[in-house]
């Protein structure tokens, strides 16, 4: 009976957040945008002038949402436990490769399925290049791979991306100017500001109570043949194509996706990093924001590797566009393949 409660949960919890990221959409976010951790921290990235690149530059209020909920939900539940330092350079420089393989794709795991449910043929390579890198990471857990145990951290630790959260969001209401918005491109696309906070709330609590995670579902699926997590993601997608029907936004196809390129090779060994590296950490980036919101100062670290990743990425010219992934940014995902894989071989555990 409990193990139908909680799949009955994670399941309505993804028709929920499916359901956020048409709205969001229809109130101003870019097509097939609702929800993107990628392009959302990189859109961050810019606001804050880490980057100058005018089409992607404005603080989004759902990221300090997403980690407020989850604060919130975790406190309510009794869940807050701050706990850190295992590896947390390696865990910056994971979240720093699995930004570069993201913004080669063009979104995170959460937008791959968002752009399913909207008819994008590409993520459907997205899709295989992800389940791939997924695969690969649990040879590395087979093997006995782990960034060793996390231990009991000052209560400050927990709080301290929350408050970067409630920072951010006070720049934007109060203190706009210090900041940069884009004025055209999916940078200048947004929902009103309560609408967005508002939805960021409600998908952290509902992520931080149900442990969705996109990498764990199908890693879960793979190593165990557990298909609980995963089943939150199926729910979001139907929410998703369900949602597009019917108000027409249904564009089955490779070209002409919004934001997104027809390059499939790199579509999908973009996702192959995305997919490892997030197996190394522990989840998602999704998983990453909702952790940090929940106490794990190691989490935190790999949302700041994230950020400054996708600020590396458009200072050094590695993101891709609408016009395809830039050859610097090839070159970036191929040593971003070989820095996880490298991370993963030399934190084996030898008797395991």
């Amino acid at each position: 009976m409990v193990k139908w409660k909680e799949s009955g949960l994670i399941i309505l919890a993804g028709l929920i957040v499916g359901a956020a990221a048409i709205v969001l959409v229809l109130l101003g976010n870019p097509a097939n945008m609702g929800f993107c951790i990628a392009c959302f921290l990189r859109d961050i990235a810019g606001g804050v002038k880490l980057h100058t690149a005018p089409i992607v530059q404005y603080v989004r209020p759902e990221i300090a949402g997403l980690v407020l909920g989850a604060l919130i939900m975790a406190l309510a539940g009794k869940e807050f436990s701050v706990r850190g330092g295992s590896s947390p350079m390696a865990r910056f420089v994971l979240g720093f490769c699995v930004m570069v393989g993201a913004l080669m794709f063009l979104g995170c795991p959460l937008r791959m399925v968002i752009r399913l449910g909207g008819g994008d043929g590409n993520a459907l390579l997205g899709l295989v290049g992800f389940a791939i890198g997924i695969f690969v990471g649990t040879l590395f857990l087979r093997a006995g791979f782990s960034l060793k145990k996390s231990t009991p951290q000052p209560m400050v630790e927990g709080f301290l991306m929350p408050a970067v959260a409630v920072g951010l969001l006070v720049l934007l209401v109060g203190a706009p100017t210090l900041l940069a918005f884009s004025e055209s491109g999916p940078g200048s696309m947004h929902a009103p500001i309560l609408a967005a906070l508002v939805a960021g709330l409600v998908v952290g609590a509902l992520a931080q109570k149900t442990r969705l995670c996109m990498v764990g579902g199908i890693r879960d699926a793979l190593l165990f043949r557990d298909f609980h997590l995963l089943s939150g993601f199926v729910a979001i997608f139907v929410a998703v194509l369900v949602g597009n029907l019917i108000l027409g936004s249904f564009h089955p196809g490779f070209a002409g996706q919004p934001v997104a390129h027809t390059d499939g090779v790199w579509n999908l060994l973009g996702m192959v990093l995305v997919g490892v590296g997030s197996v190394l950490l522990g989840g998602c980036p999704l998983r990453q924001l909702i952790l940090s919101g929940s106490g794990n100062s190691d989490s935190s670290m790999a949302v700041l590797g994230m950020v400054v990743g996708a600020a590396f990425c458009h200072n050094f010219g590695l993101a891709s566009s609408t016009d395809g992934p830039t050859a610097a940014g090839k070159v970036a995902v191929i040593l971003g393949l070989v820095v996880v894989c490298a991370i993963g071989g030399l934190n084996l555990n030898k008797q395991k």
